[in-house]
């Protein structure tokens, strides 16, 4: 036994079943100063939620974190016990210092530079005495009308996992907790509804949505949150299989469960409890160690405990949890403090930014823009935008900090004639347009179009925005478009010859930009999210299954059984996509051997050349394919991938192994099985790489 089981032990032998309850007991900010004050007191804030409401991110208000200090003070020196608070907050893609929303980070395919952010968020969310933060959010998203888009790493289980590793590491290594969720299967949601029903077969649960829960797991993440959707009709947060057989024993996860906002309450809505206590019941009994704000741990536990109808070895398993956090994250020595902020690393905000960014489309090369002797007009409603740049889930962000394309784009070319309209009427805007060499149309959502109870019926531009972009190329053809949006728009009718997609990218945004469409930087991002042509596609992702016949329209066009008659099945830019100022070449795809055994690995490698005018990044991106099996398999799945950067006529040869572990999946009753069959591996700079060689696993 190590030392913090023995301290638990020794802490958990003096408490009484009041003192236990009370660490299970999750209480936000929205009750009055005396209130938390007497909370505190008693012992009864085993965490504290530093917001005032579930959308946090749209509320507007400011943290009380000399009121979070003072209530550590009294909970260490006044409460029988002294057991400190863990102080939660919602510190999403960065604190002070905002960085680009977590789909943009997604985009990168930089596990380097999301650590390196997640780290410096921490930092700061530290300073400000907090200790625990309510990210990432590992829910795989097929659905961009739904808002919460944002807050994930897109639709691929593996590329998921891969950030989820990334992040908890990033915080974790500034002693700031962090919080997988939304567990299970919330991005999951009907119609792209937030909150609303799920229908997850055992098969899609673990193939698709469990993978990136498990590599949190296996990165040591501490808290887990559970989600509010059933799945099939049973509720997450009172589902013993899901939280405990799978989550605790099967995963092995250690940390404790803590339930979203209200979420014990939400099973007497969704009518599965009676009442509070029955859904207090249920909600501890499954595995759900906190209560977060109902508050229903503390009324209704010591009751259920006395009726037998808890048994207090559920009781005690629950505090060990939350008390084996607290003595990880030393809050027993260091409880937390108001420090001095560190300085916004603004450097690495840009240098996010920057790798986040997709180019789209560039017909004829119009981008880079020249930066002398043009004259470049800048128009639409995120020209001079800030606000919209922080995105859905900043609480602490500053709107003033937030570098405008408009500046981004003078500071990159100040050699260039760059003008704009005298205001945001389309007349003043045609007269701006005709003196133009070239225009640069700033367009997108606004950050209170995406979040928590934001989802959409239609992920177009406003009609706004679309008329606009028709207006300039009666009068311009030269017409670069940047968005800055939370999720996938659909394109298909934006008619320009340049795309830049810049997400909502933190502060940074405009030099982000700006570096991109002057060549200082040459874009890498890459989409971890397929876009749709139009919304009547969703969903619509890559790594579908293979079908009864041949309508695979996302690789193929097949002449007969067509997915629509009114549409092309295939995406408007696939996952993986992202184009830059110079191309690759990818070729000699090679594997080691043709056949193995089921215990044997394969390495597949394929040399890619740079055969550009310009050193560039690429995410060299590895698929895999079972072609026959017990269950139907996807046509195509990421299995691995990797950044390099190569010069103008560079070549490097790239290898992959590919493990008995990447080759199996879970069948429909749950098992972990690999099969023996023929496999297809595609290597390319896309989900539509051409580049593929066949093997063989053998029994």
């Amino acid at each position: 036994m190590n030392n913090i089981e023995k301290r638990i032990d020794e802490l958990m032998s003096r408490m009484t079943l009041t003192d236990k309850i009370g660490q299970l007991n999750g209480i936000a900010m929205n009750k009055t100063t005396d209130e938390l004050k007497e909370h505190a007191k008693k012992g009864e804030l085993g965490s504290l939620v530093a917001a005032f409401s579930a959308f946090a991110g749209h509320e507007g208000k400011e943290a009380e974190y000399e009121l979070c200090v003072e209530l550590q003070r009294i909970a260490m020196e006044e409460s029988p016990m002294g057991i400190p608070i863990i102080m939660g907050r919602d510190v999403i893609h960065g604190h002070k210092t905002v960085f680009p929303i977590p789909l943009a980070q997604a985009a990168t395919w930089n596990l380097d530079v999301v650590k390196k952010a997640c780290k410096e968020a921490a930092k700061e969310a530290v300073s400000d005495c907090l200790h625990w933060t309510y990210t990432p959010m590992l829910d795989i998203a097929r659905d961009p009308r739904w808002g919460r888009i944002i807050e994930g790493f897109g639709e691929d289980p593996y590329l998921c996992g891969q950030m989820a590793k990334a992040s908890v590491e990033g915080y974790q290594s500034q002693n700031l907790a962090a919080c997988a969720k939304h567990y299970i299967g919330y991005g999951a949601s009907e119609g792209g509804r937030d909150y609303d029903n799920t229908e997850i077969t055992e098969y899609t649960l673990r193939n698709i949505y469990l993978p990136s829960f498990k590599a949190a797991v296996e990165a040591g993440v501490q808290t887990v949150m559970s989600s509010f959707n059933d799945i099939g009709g049973e509720p997450v947060s009172a589902s013993y299989r899901l939280l405990t057989e799978i989550l605790k024993d099967e995963l092995g996860f250690d940390g404790f469960v803590v339930g979203d906002w209200d979420v014990v309450g939400q099973l007497i809505i969704q009518g599965v409890a009676a009442n509070a206590k029955e859904a207090t019941m249920l909600a501890i009994n499954a595995g759900l160690d906190m209560d977060n704000v109902s508050e229903m741990y503390i009324r209704y536990l010591p009751e259920l405990v006395e009726e037998g109808l808890v048994p207090i070895s559920r009781i005690d398993d629950a505090v060990r949890r939350v008390l084996r956090v607290k003595f990880r994250l030393r809050l027993f020595e260091n409880p937390g403090a108001i420090t001095e902020t560190p300085p916004q690393n603004r450097e690495l905000a840009r240098d996010l930014a920057t790798q986040s960014m997709v180019l789209l489309k560039n017909e004829n090369d119009i981008l880079p823009l020249p930066k002398e002797n043009v004259t470049i007009a800048v128009v639409g409603p995120f020209a001079e935008e800030r606000r919209a740049h922080l995105g859905a889930w900043t609480l602490d962000g500053q709107p003033k900090d937030v570098v405008t394309v408009l500046e981004g784009i003078r500071s990159a070319a100040p050699g260039a004639n760059i003008i704009v309209p005298d205001s945001r009427l389309l007349d003043d805007m045609y007269t701006t347009i005709r003196k133009a060499d070239c225009v640069v149309a700033v367009l997108g959502e606004s950050h209170d179009r995406t979040g928590e109870a934001r989802s959409v019926t239609d992920i177009s531009l406003s009609h706004d925005q679309v008329h606009l972009l028709n207006e300039i190329q009666k009068l311009n053809t030269n017409i670069v478009t940047v968005i800055c949006a939370g999720r996938p728009v659909a394109l298909e009718n934006i008619n320009s010859q340049a795309i830049l997609f810049a997400w909502h990218s933190g502060i940074e945004a405009g030099n982000a930009v700006g570096d991109i469409l002057f060549g200082n930087v040459n874009p890498s991002g890459k989409l971890p999210v397929t876009f749709p042509r139009c919304t009547g596609q969703i969903p619509l992702y890559y790594n579908r299954r293979a079908a009864a016949r041949y309508i695979h329209e996302y690789y193929d066009a097949p002449d007969e059984f067509a997915n629509y008659q009114d549409s092309p099945g295939s995406p408007l830019y696939p996952f993986g996509h992202g184009l830059q100022y110079t191309s690759y070449l990818y070729e000699g795809i090679a594997v080691d051997k043709s056949e193995i055994s089921l215990s044997e690995s394969v390495t597949v490698s394929i040399n890619v050349s740079n055969t550009g005018t310009r050193a560039g990044t690429e995410a060299v991106q590895c698929y895999l394919r079972a072609h026959r099996g017990s269950m139907v398999r996807p046509l195509r799945e990421l299995c691995a991938f990797r950044k390099i950067m190569l010069n103008p006529g560079q070549s490097e040869k790239i290898t992959f192994e590919i493990t008995p572990r990447d080759m199996s999946f879970y069948n429909g009753v749950g098992e972990f099985v690999h099969e023996p069959g023929t496999f297809t591996l595609w290597v390319g700079g896309s989900c539509l790489a051409t580049e593929n060689i066949t093997f063989t696993v053998k029994v």
